[in-house]
């Protein structure tokens, strides 16, 4: 009852607010009943890439796209589709480092990646360069992975994966110049490399656009004997270019 009288007088004198716009929720959840029904999850996505399919015709389904060519990597999943609600909970953690949307991002992130994270042997966020991280000051990939790891009971290999080249922002590069940008960019971390041989990885990011920097770091990963790697982002990024089945 005590505990009860104390959440009771939080939420009186401290009541929940929207991530979004400051204001009340009036839902207690850290995103509006408008807002909430705003968010597109990816709730029928392809396997392999995590793109969004216009049909369904079961678990197994690949895009058009991955049965043309596959990607390095195994399998992906996604939360949400990077649109409208998504892109300011991103940008506020990548950029402003606001860690408030953590939980609810880490627990949508589970609930999309549940069949991935059983099999999961190591959680490995996706790295920045040294240059980068003493700039920003934190890496918004290990803030999503540890969350998950916690939830989901599965071991975290934060510095798994080494950024060993700077590398230019990804932004505004067609797929060609990204995957040319992070060429040989990774590699395992020499320490860590007998932990991940044979193991199922799975590399964590906030954003999954054309993949370029995903298929470097798996590449390391599967070059340094990791048996398989699978592919768990917060959101993923769909243009008119990647058409949806």
């Amino acid at each position: 009852m005590a505990k009860a009288r104390a959440m009771f007088a939080a939420e009186f004198f401290w009541p929940a607010r929207s991530l979004l716009t400051g204001e009340i929720s009036g839902n207690g959840g850290l995103l509006n009943a408008s807002e909430f029904s705003a968010v597109t999850f990816v709730d029928r996505g392809c396997r392999l890439c995590a793109r969004p399919l216009r049909d369904y015709y079961g678990a197994e389904t690949d895009c058009v796209l991955c049965q043309g060519k596959p990607p390095v990597w195994d399998q992906a999943r996604a939360a949400v589709v990077y649109y409208q609600i998504s892109r300011p909970l991103i940008l506020g953690l990548k950029y402003g480092g606001q860690r408030g949307a953590l939980p609810i991002m880490a627990n949508w992130m589970v609930q999309a990646a549940r069949d991935l994270l059983v099999e999961t042997d190591w959680l490995v966020p996706v790295p920045l360069h040294y240059t980068r991280l003493v700039k920003r000051g934190f890496n918004q990939a290990v803030w999503l992975a540890q969350p998950v790891a916690t939830s989901a009971g599965t071991k975290l290999c934060i510095d798994g994966l080494v950024r060993s080249r700077a590398t230019a922002s990804q932004g505004g590069k067609t797929g060609k110049q990204r995957q040319q940008n992070v060429a040989g960019a990774f590699h395992v971390r020499p320490a860590k490399r007998r932990r991940l041989q044979r193991s199922v990885v799975t590399l964590v990011d906030d954003v999954l656009t054309t993949g370029s920097t995903v298929a470097a770091c798996a590449g390391a990963l599967k070059k340094a004997g990791v048996r398989k790697v699978n592919v768990l982002v917060f959101a993923r990024v769909v243009t008119d270019k990647h058409n949806p089945i």
